[in-house]
């Protein structure tokens, strides 16, 4: 049974009945996991255990695990400061900024995938405006070349962990103020100043290989009265056409208020798939994944199907034993560790 378009959450911290009926639904192709589902290191990787082995392929787990307020595991898990922190260090000495960044990718991918979790969603591409209520300190920095250089960093990190990136939030969510989560944020500017500041990042970041990208639940109305993640101006024209990219689109979670001008859930669905993503999430309404399941009909295109392969995480993954009797990774976590720290010589 090939992956389906659908990514869904569970329940708790093991697998209940109605978490395997769903996820053994040919629709669903992945798993995303929240700080309710983690209790301690041994009963998470019990839990991805048992979520890949009810499907071959297996399905996909990720997690939003970005650093900062934006860290679902933390008992266990090296503690990673939020982006803003090595956009101040990029400001007075790039070398150390990137080469922290490439550190914290490192640790976050190979803790995670220790734990049996194929990717993240991070890092977040998006330009820190100051006013933004939901990205604030997620952001690197306001310029486009701190952001590219020290996303890249991350990246870099991230695949010596084993592990993807995702770049969000596509075309940009750092101008508005509004939380997608709970309103519908609306940014009124011109396509061409978006083009030249909030898309640059991510122009490079799919340069450089980037495999998959999160659109905003953020409607930009001088380009098109939806949001990005239903809009094929967006996602086709801009996207694929224009940036050429050929990774994975994921829509962000269509249970957010800024998703609610799509309709149900299932006309959401549609309408994201249908402007170009491979897969769409629902999260934390499991009456609205039964509702899914049962009316969404949509086949998976080859394309899909191959872009979502490439997420899997890279195996075997190092066991977090391995990892701490690794010296190169140790002295990575005590520097990481330290960012944001005053007055601390980070490669003394």
């Amino acid at each position: 049974m090939s992956l389906g378009p659908v990514m869904l959450d569970v329940v708790g911290t093991e697998l209940s009945a109605d978490d395997v009926r769903r996820l053994q639904h040919p629709l669903v192709g992945g798993v995303i996991l929240f700080a309710r589902n983690f209790e301690n290191c041994a009963q998470l990787s019990a839990l991805t255990a048992s979520i890949h082995t009810l499907r071959s392929p297996p399905l996909l787990i990720a997690v939003d695990h970005e650093g900062g307020r934006v860290q679902r595991f933390r008992e266990g898990f090296t503690i990673i400061p939020p982006m803003r922190e090595f956009g101040k260090i990029w400001d007075t000495d790039r070398k150390k900024a990137k080469q922290l960044a490439v550190e914290a990718g490192w640790i976050l991918a190979a803790e995670l995938r220790a734990h049996g979790v194929d990717f993240s969603f991070t890092p977040v591409l998006d330009m820190d405006y100051g006013d933004s209520l939901v990205i604030g300190d997620r952001a690197f920095h306001r310029d486009p070349r701190a952001i590219n250089e020290l996303a890249f960093s991350l990246m870099q990190g991230l695949k010596k962990g084993g592990m993807a990136a995702v770049g969000k939030h596509f075309p940009g969510h750092g101008f508005v103020a509004a939380d997608s989560h709970v309103s519908i944020p609306v940014d009124e500017r011109e396509f061409d100043r978006i083009a030249q500041n909030d898309m640059q990042p991510f122009r490079q970041m799919i340069d450089e290989g980037l495999a998959a990208i999160m659109p905003a639940h953020v409607i930009y109305p001088k380009v098109d009265n939806k949001p990005a993640g239903f809009s094929t101006k967006w996602l086709q024209k801009v996207l694929r056409e224009r940036l050429g990219f050929n990774g994975v689109i994921f829509s962000d979670d269509l249970s957010m208020e800024g998703a609610s001008v799509g309709g149900d859930v299932t006309t959401r669905s549609l309408a994201a798939l249908n402007a170009g993503c491979d897969m769409v999430l629902l999260c934390n309404r499991p009456d609205l994944a039964d509702e899914l399941l049962e009316k969404l009909e949509w086949k998976m295109p080859a394309q899909s199907i191959t872009r979502l392969a490439r997420m899997h995480g890279a195996r075997p993954p190092m066991s977090m034993n391995h990892l701490h009797k690794n010296a190169e990774f140790v002295a990575a976590v005590k520097r990481v560790s330290m960012v944001g720290k005053p007055e601390t010589d980070l490669f003394s």
